[in-house]
Formats: C-alpha cells, sequence, structure tokens
C-alpha cells in the first residue's frame, strides 16, 4: 500500500518540465517538492506553534548524508499501519534526491513494539513510529497524544495537535527527549472481539481483555482484567485462550490478523479510539544533529503520511467490514448500560488525574475546551446531517 502514494509522472509526457525524459521530470519534481515542501513546513509548523527552518530553497541544497533507522510498533505484515513509516521514509528520500534515508524497522527487528519510546531515549534508534499511550505507564497524560476515551475524532485530533495541543504535547515530550510529530491516524477503531457475547456489565467481570491507554483503565475499574499485548502477538494470545477478547484497529487490519477466525462477536464503537493518532517520536540529539533542510522535508514528510493513512483505512475498512459479516461473525453494540458505565468511569478518571497531576489538568483542560466547542460545532454542521441518507 505505502508504494502507492506517489505515483511517478509518465516519462514520455514532459508536463512538468517540457523534458523528454523520466529523469529529468523526475528531478524537475523533487525540486517543485522540496521547494513546497518548505513553504508548507513553515505555513504548517506555525499553525502548530512550532519555528521551521526551511532555508528557502527551491532544490536540495545540503551534501550532508544522513541515515536514520526507525523502530516501528507495528508488524510489517499490517501493510496500512506499518505503511505510515514506510511513506515517511519514501517522502524523505524522495524529497531530499536520497541523501536524507530513514530505514523502517517493524516491531520486534530491533525493539519489541511496546519499547519504542525507549528505544529512542537510549539512542538505539533515531526515530520511532508508535502510539504514545502505549507509554501511559511512564505518564499518562501522554494518551492525549494518541487518543483517550469518548475523546476526538480523527479531524478534530488533527486540528487539536497542529493548534493548542500540539505545544502541550512537545512540551510533556520534552521530559523524554523526544520531539513528537503526527504521522497517522486510523480513524474511529471497533470495540473488538470476543468469544462470547457481552449485554451487561456483569459480563465485563473477570474477563481477560487485550486493550492498551486509558480505556484498559476504565475498563479495569469495571471488573475486566486487562492485558496490553503488541499488535502482533495479538492473535495468537486469543487463540490460545490467554485473553477472551481483543480490540486491534478495524476491519481491514483485524482482517488480515485473522480474529474472525477465532472471535465471532464483532463490537463497535471502539469509545477508547474515536481517532489514534500516530506519530514520529524524534530524538531530541538525532533532531538537533539534523540539517534545517532535511527538518523541513521530514516535517511535510510526516503531514503527508498522516493524510495518506487515514485515507487508506477510509477507503479499505468497509469492503473489508462487509467480507468479515459475509464469514458468520455478528456485528453487536455494546448495550447502553456498557457505554453509559465507561462513560461515567472515563470522567471520573480524567478527574483524578487532574487532580493529582497540575500538568496532567493543564493539558486536559485545553482538551477538553476544544473538545466542547468542537462537539458543537461538529453536532450542527456534520452530525445532523449524517442522520439522513439516500438509503
Amino acid at each position: 500500500m505505502a508504494n502507492n502514494s506517489n505515483p511517478s509522472t509518465p516519462a514520455s509526457t514532459g508536463i512538468a518540465t517540457g523534458k523528454p525524459t523520466g529523469e529529468s521530470v523526475g528531478l524537475d519534481r523533487r525540486r517543485l517538492l522540496v521547494g513546497g515542501a518548505a513553504a508548507a513546513a513553515a505555513s504548517l509548523a506555525a499553525c502548530g506553534g512550532e519555528s521551521a527552518d526551511t532555508g528557502g530553497s527551491a532544490a536540495v541544497q545540503t551534501s550532508q548524508r544522513v541515515t536514520w533507522r526507525l523502530a516501528s510498533s507495528f508488524p510489517r505484515s499490517l501493510d496500512t499501519i506499518f505503511g505510515g513509516a514506510e511513506d515517511l521514509a519514501e517522502t524523505v528520500e524522495e524529497l531530499s534526491d536520497g541523501r536524507f534515508r530513514i530505514i523502517p524497522y517493524p516491531s520486534g527487528e530491533i525493539v519489541p513494539g511496546l519499547q519504542v519510546l525507549d528505544a529512542i531515549q537510549a539512542g538505539t534508534v533515531q526515530v520511532g513510529h508508535t502510539a504514545s499511550y502505549y507509554y501511559t505507564g511512564k505518564n499518562s497524560a501522554l494518551a492525549f497524544d494518541t487518543a483517550v476515551p469518548f475523546g476526538l475524532n480523527a479531524r478534530q485530533q488533527n486540528a487539536w495537535l497542529y493548534s493548542e495541543g500540539g505545544d502541550l504535547m512537545r512540551a510533556l515530550f520534552s521530559d523524554f527527549g523526544v520531539i513528537p510529530f503526527p504521522a497517522g491516524n486510523t480513524g474511529t477503531q471497533m470495540g473488538g472481539w470476543f468469544r462470547s457475547q457481552v449485554n451487561d456489565l456483569n459480563d465485563l467481570k473477570g474477563l481477560k481483555m487485550r486493550i492498551p491507554g486509558l480505556g484498559a483503565r476504565v475498563l479495569s475499574d469495571l471488573g475486566v482484567t486487562v492485558q496490553t499485548i503488541a499488535g502482533g502477538e495479538t492473535y495468537q494470545a486469543l487463540e490460545r485462550g490467554a485473553v477472551d477478547a481483543a480490540e486491534w484497529v478495524g476491519p481491514y487490519d483485524d482482517e488480515r490478523l485473522g480474529f474472525h477466525k477465532i472471535a465471532k462477536n464483532y463490537y463497535y464503537p471502539g469509545w477508547w479510539e474515536p481517532g489514534p493518532n500516530l506519530s514520529a517520536l524524534v530524538g531530541q540529539k538525532a533532531w538537533d544533529e539534523l540539517p534545517a533542510e532535511y527538518k523541513s522535508i521530514f516535517k511535510v514528510a510526516t503531514y503527508k503520511a498522516n493524510v495518506n493513512m487515514l485515507a487508506k483505512y477510509d477507503a479499505l475498512n468497509p469492503k473489508a467490514l462487509t467480507s468479515i459479516k459475509a464469514g458468520g461473525v455478528a456485528l453487536r453494540p455494546f448495550s447502553p448500560e456498557i457505554m453509559n458505565a465507561c462513560s461515567e468511569a472515563s470522567r471520573d478518571l480524567f478527574a483524578s488525574e487532574s487532580a493529582a497531576d497540575p500538568a496532567y489538568a493543564r493539558l486536559f483542560e485545553s482538551w477538553d475546551k476544544y473538545r466542547r466547542e468542537s462537539n458543537e460545532w461538529f453536532g450542527a454542521a456534520e452530525s445532523s446531517l449524517a442522520k439522513f441518507s439516500f438509503g
């Protein structure tokens, strides 16, 4: 999938430059993209409260060759979510005319998927592609970089991270010597795969479920035994009975992982992940050593990866859901009793965390203010329209 994001201009047309050869077209395209990258980085970074060093050049001027290693939290077999790292690497290499390279490694090749942040801090890799809520054990506020229960959809999450939320998240990550860049989103996720039906709160008690982030804490408060397991290991855990239920992403990835072969109850919605952002986390030392021109290129590459991933999921998930349902899986909504209890437990969690940590409280206040204002806007302009359909 990742290789489909940069279609080449036909070599014979010379449309972009009036030159006949594919090599010339490609070279001028890179110059155009790098010039656009510098301008776009300056404009978009300004929206996120971050200064951009563009160098003001319309073509690659830096001769320095840089190679970074990227550790992903995701297996190579999940082509769309791991493809976000590949997309990022391909764009960086193209815009730098091959001088700045990023080599992506899937989960387990350098470090396990849930140890990506540790690898960046240790200098084992310069950059990681991961979900920040995997590291709430270090600081629970890191979840706001990805998703929190009953929070923001993908568009809202992007809007918040590219505005005030981005400043707050960068300040939080600075404690870890890391800079975050939004670099992908799956869109609203599903509620997961369950061997048996869960109709009320009693059915949750004692249930063993794979789920990360703050959603895990909410379900734990309701009696679920939660486990944080990397995506590539989740199928085996469900197959062996180590867990009774597991959530991952949505129909496309879930079908590829084969969950429908084991569990026949597919629940929705994934209230804990309404619009989960994936971040490219860069070590501060590596960033400081990067030429200004490559910084601009990297920023633009993250924007592109962010847009591409969500678009791919939105294109692939509908077909996969149809296929899953045709295979005998029951699509089930969580009951109002469960949803209301989870919502109340989420509010209690936010309140207790805010009371315990002033830094968390400041971040939550920004997030919650935006959430309320944005929900009013989305409710008036879009949700109302979604109630009507051609059928």
